[in-house]
């Protein structure tokens, strides 16, 4: 009886990386064993990216925070802990947006923290 090796699940397998792979250039696109370790390394780097997505957008609301802050004379710092102490759940995403494109609404804010 001839070996049975389910040829079917092999190419479905295969055919998955090469879907992935589509776009890339030279034989990353085209050579099962040269996608197969691209692919692999893009989706390692796709997780991680997933991961600093978060990290750089929470760094640039305390970028945009600290700017509106210091306008009004205080910093980043002294303007979150001045929130905290009177009770102000708005959180970096929200103050962010407020100082970038509510400027009247952020200054009601620094002038309750004050």
């Amino acid at each position: 009886m001839p070996r049975s090796v389910n040829a079917v699940a092999s190419r479905a397998r295969r055919k998955k990386v090469m879907k992935l792979a589509k776009g890339f250039f030279g034989r990353r696109k085209n050579v099962w064993t040269v996608a197969k370790n691209a692919v692999e390394k893009a989706m390692s780097y796709a997780y991680r990216g997933r991961k600093e997505k978060k990290r750089n957008f929470r760094a640039l609301w305390i970028m945009r925070i600290n700017a509106g802050a210091r306008q009004y004379g205080m910093t980043y710092s002294q303007f979150m802990g001045a929130c905290k102490k009177h009770n102000i759940e708005l959180n970096r995403k929200v103050l962010a947006d407020l100082a970038m494109n509510h400027p009247e609404a952020f200054k009601a804010v620094v002038d309750q923290v004050k």
